[in-house]
């Protein structure tokens, strides 16, 4: 007999001819639009043909077994019919779910048993909200709401507690805000003692004896929400991003785009508000049996059009650049009505801040302690990849461990800061304009007259420096961004990191000079480090 197995959103696939299996129409892995719940197969046979169906799922965590409308076993129909298979996502994660339907088929004789496996693939999301119920709670709401013996106590009920919760936020989020008033005055109180009690404008020559006494090696966790005010000597730069269109920035990106088939997302690795970087699989276009591991950057539903633009033109920064230090975006996909997607190439243990952070935690019992002299060779490799930019004459504007990732063999390279600003929300601050801008790592000159200039980017190297000295810390964490200027003005810097050498604290001072044209260029910071990093090797 002939069967036809006809999935309702494609061409039809012939799965037999001449009673011979079309394994080309079965090895197609179909991406299921998020949106889909439902599949329907068309079916019929001319003969007798029994048939038994199952379900698998690689992720039973993001998605339930799928259920059919027909028993899974029986007799194929003699006429054309339909019956639908459920996809049920659980929304307790990000996740592609690959859902394999397998139909057993026995033709005429019980011997003669055809397996037919058929391979879709769904993208399931994270509720904020369980919406689905069970039949059980279905059935006692319903009760609640058409007993009117039941109805009075639970609607009382539910008054009180809502009124008794209110009253608790509103007293705790006013001893918030006076703590807040009050810890922000005495700090003030105190710089401006400090202040008064020194010496006239402190320089950049006294690092150690003029920071150390402002400024304490927190940890992030002690970093502070700043709350919007005006600081009216700045003048702020205005993203130009914002004036180029989506379709100007899909424009762009077109010679490099490809097919959403190709690219399966795996686990999520980071979210924030709006975007999320996922651990995915890329199928080599030449070569479809042969995969490589990637990053995807890519967008929730609730984004707008302005941050999908800015995400796709960011991710250009470092497009065309090919340096062993530096990860440009490889591949792009644009389709209409799919989140645009920015793929980079994977580096396994990943962002730098996070891997740093990572070893901070667990630095009394890390079986992948990290030592000086590694951390020493890391920078080495940003300088490494910084030089190669400003030999491009490329300006980066926004350098910080945030922004480099990292492998297992300990080989860093620097990335462009698409999403950043959502996923490390701590690390950028609003300076009255609706502008995020990394505040704590920007030179005097590009905060008070954005200016923008591979030294601007050698004080950014500076400041991520101390991050891989201090295993990730936050800089800056007790001065108000709004200050910033002011306090760089007049000679203040970040404290030297504890059990960091003075040799290597003067190389980050040296990044931190007023002038521009006496910070080092970053082939002398390459030199300089090799040569620490040699002398430290030399004790080892």
């Amino acid at each position: 007999g002939v069967l036809l197995l006809v999935l309702f959103v494609l061409p039809v696939l012939l799965l037999f001819l001449n009673d011979v299996v079309n394994h080309y129409a079965l090895s197609f892995n179909l991406l299921i639009p998020s949106e889909t719940n439902n599949l329907h197969f068309s079916w019929h046979a001319k003969s007798k043909v029994e048939y038994k169906l199952g379900f698998q799922v690689d992720n039973p965590m993001a998605m339930a077994m799928p259920q059919a409308n027909i028993s899974l076993q029986g007799e194929v129909p003699r006429t054309l019919s339909v019956f639908r298979v459920e996809l049920s996502c659980t929304g307790r994660l990000d996740s592609e779910v690959t859902i394999l339907m397998q139909l057993n088929l026995t033709i005429n004789s019980s011997k003669n048993i055809t397996v037919l496996n058929f391979k879709r693939r769904k993208m399931c999301y994270k509720k904020l909200e369980p919406e689905v119920k069970s039949p059980t709670s279905d059935k006692n709401s319903s009760k609640a709401i058409f007993d009117p013996v039941n109805a009075a106590p639970t609607t009382s009920t539910r008054v009180f507690y809502i009124s008794v919760g209110v009253c608790c936020a509103v007293i705790f989020l006013v001893a918030i805000i006076l703590a807040v008033l009050h810890l922000h005055s005495m700090k003030r109180i105190e710089l401006d003692d400090s202040i008064s009690d020194s010496s006239s404008s402190q320089g950049l020559s006294q690092p150690s004896t003029q920071t150390t006494q402002y400024l304490r090696a927190d940890t992030p966790n002690n970093a502070t929400p700043v709350t919007s005010k005006c600081y009216p000597t700045l003048r702020i730069e205005k993203n130009d991003l914002k004036s180029v269109t989506l379709m100007e920035a899909k424009a762009k990106v077109k010679d490099i785009a490809i097919s959403r088939e190709r690219i399966t997302l795996k686990d999520v690795l980071q979210e924030g508000t709006f975007g999320r970087i996922f651990h995915g699989i890329l199928i080599e276009e030449k070569d479809p049996s042969k995969e490589k591991q990637v990053f995807v950057k890519t967008v929730k539903d609730q984004a707008s059009e302005v941050q999908v633009t800015m995400m796709l033109t960011e991710s250009c920064k470092l497009r065309g650049l090919h340096h062993r230090n530096l990860l440009p975006i490889t591949h792009v996909c644009i389709e209409e009505g799919e989140k645009p997607m920015v793929l980079l190439p994977y580096m396994n243990w990943g962002n730098l801040k996070l891997f740093l952070r990572q070893c901070k935690l667990v630095e009394a019992n890390n079986p992948q302690a990290i030592s000086q002299q590694d951390l020493v060779h890391m920078a080495i490799q940003i300088a490494c990849g910084m030089s190669y930019l400003a030999r491009r004459e490329v300006i980066h504007k926004d350098l910080a461990a945030r922004n480099c990732v990292i492998d297992d063999a300990l080989q860093v390279k620097i990335t462009d800061n698409a999403l950043s600003r959502d996923l490390f929300p701590m690390d950028y601050h609003c300076l009255g304009d609706n502008e995020n801008r990394p505040v704590r790592w920007m030179a005097l000159e590009s905060l008070v007259n954005n200016e923008f200039s591979s030294a601007s980017d050698v004080w950014a190297f500076g400041v991520t420096l101390w991050e891989l000295m201090t295993l990730g810390q936050t800089p800056y964490v007790d001065i108000d961004p709004f200050e910033m200027a002011a306090y760089l003005k007049d000679g203040y810097r970040i404290a030297q990191p504890i059990n960091c050498p003075d040799e290597l604290f003067a190389v980050m001072a040296c990044c931190w000079a007023l002038d521009p044209e006496e910070r080092p260029k970053f082939q002398q910071l390459v030199q300089c480090l090799t040569e620490f990093h040699a002398a430290l090797g030399a004790y080892v």
